[in-house]
């Protein structure tokens, strides 16, 4: 009996451990080979997916997250913890949204109920820049100082991934690359230079050397 048992035990468990894994890769710029860190990867796959409750808050005239990941139909709130009005907006089609010159906490937070890459700015501080990644899948990371990240897969399952960086080329959608597993684990992809720090400053400062 004892003998049955244990294979009904282990007919239940074998499907559970051949179905369960974990895909590791490291991204890197295709140029340099750099690692790539803070890049957005998930799998191009339809979950059943919790929204949450979220917020971007705007502190020294900066955006604190610049990159949220949500599942799809979450709510974010943009409280403005600066001693200034903030103007925040998106044109993007995943959603376009305007919150008016503010202070404190708009009344009603923004729904996001489609998926994509939604773009923020603010329409009095233009160099305020961050972004949210509305995704359909639990199967999603964000790419650690090394470039690596690791997600949730099924062995059976053809791993087509989506990967987005506010520095690609596009940065208004994810790039499609499909994963082949006799490959190495490592991808590259093309990021457009780091913009300097500072150089609305630097243009302000030759203007005054210029006079």
């Amino acid at each position: 009996m004892r003998k049955v048992t244990a294979a009904v035990l282990a007919s239940l468990l074998w499907p559970m451990s051949a179905m369960a894994a974990n895909l590791s890769l490291t991204l890197t710029t295709s140029d340099s080979n750099a690692p790539v860190a803070g890049a957005v990867v998930y799998l191009d796959r339809v979950d059943e997916v919790a929204p949450i409750s979220a917020e971007i808050y705007q502190k020294d005239r900066e955006f604190h997250p610049k990159i949220l990941i949500l599942p799809v139909g979450s709510q974010v709130e943009f409280p403005n913890r600066d001693n200034t009005q903030h103007h925040v907006y998106s044109f993007s089609p995943a959603k376009s949204f305007n919150i008016e010159l503010y202070a404190g906490k708009p009344p009603v937070p923004v729904l996001f109920d489609q998926p994509g890459i939604v773009e923020l700015g603010c329409n009095i501080h233009d160099h305020m820049q961050a972004f949210i990644v509305i995704s359909e899948t639990t199967a999603i990371g964000q790419t650690d100082v090394s470039g690596r990240v690791t997600l949730p897969v099924t062995a059976a399952e053809p791993v087509t991934l989506k990967i987005w960086h506010p520095r690609l080329p596009d940065n208004t959608r994810p790039i499609i690359r499909t994963w082949d597993k006799g490959s190495d684990r490592s991808l590259s992809i093309d990021l457009v230079p780091e913009p300097e720090t500072g150089d609305s400053m630097n243009l302000l400062q030759r203007r005054f050397q210029e006079l």
